[in-house]
């Protein structure tokens, strides 16, 4: 999918995935991730994350001190060290890259560390997380940046019924 056509339909459809997930919260379906689980499944049969790395591109994982322990020993670097060079602590006081695209990101779209990326990174794009319920707002936010995250949401609104 085109990047900047994601971005305009994850406009175009926010407002009925903010309701359909308004109704998610307040009802809490037990079959919701076996759902969602299965939804991630079959849409990365399909896409390839490494076709795409927008993530990567455009937003910065949060990164936390086991991952800053993890990375520092990578470079051989003290932790403050490797704070320094790489991070910031934004808005909420969370440690994120100090720029887009990822440091670590390579032109094929591999990552450079990616046995000791961060956990945030290891979990993304969270579609296949229990609870997925208490992940909604990213959920929606993730909607415009990556293709896979886009199409779980489309396709949990045809199944709206089942929930």
């Amino acid at each position: 999918m085109d990047l900047e056509q994601l971005k305009q339909n994850a406009k175009n459809t926010e407002a009925t995935s903010k309701e359909l997930f308004a109704k998610l919260k307040k009802k809490k379906p037990k079959q919701l991730d076996s759902i969602v689980q299965t939804l991630h499944h079959e849409v990365f049969e399909e896409l390839d994350c490494l076709e795409c790395a927008n993530c990567c591109k455009s937003i910065s994982p949060i990164v936390i001190d086991k991952d800053i322990e993890r990375l520092a020993k990578q470079f051989r670097m003290k932790p403050s060290e490797f704070i320094h060079q790489y991070l910031y602590l934004d808005k909420e006081h969370d440690y994120v890259f100090k720029e887009t695209p990822c440091p670590f990101l390579m032109a094929d779209n591999y990552c450079m560390v990616y046995e000791n990326r961060p956990r945030a990174c290891r979990e993304y794009p969270h579609t296949d997380r229990k609870r997925f319920y208490q992940l909604l707002d990213l959920t929606i936010k993730n909607t415009h940046y990556c293709p896979a995250v886009y199409e779980v949401v489309d396709r949990l609104k045809k199944k709206k019924e089942q929930l």
